[in-house]
């Protein structure tokens, strides 16, 4: 699953994640341990709420270079196939 990042449609960020959430897009949710709590934790309890998979990755440069992207990154999703 880690690995459709690169491939699926997806979110990548606190703000997108956090958007995306309460309309029921999201299939997964990555968060990366290394991110600051305060960025992570609204996300993860909103994860618990949707009842929402979240998968962990070890950092925000691991998850970054999942997503094909440059930068580092905290938050990711992968959004449902419609």
């Amino acid at each position: 699953m880690f690995t459709d990042l690169k491939t699926q449609d997806k979110v990548v960020g606190a703000k997108q994640v956090k958007r995306s959430l309460p309309k029921s897009e999201v299939q997964t949710v990555f968060i990366a341990r290394d991110a600051e709590k305060r960025v992570t934790g609204e996300i993860e309890d909103l994860c618990k709420s949707k009842d929402v998979n979240v998968m962990y990755v070890d950092t925000m440069e691991e998850l970054g270079e999942a997503c094909g992207i440059d930068i580092n990154a905290a938050v990711a999703a992968l959004l449902n196939k419609n």
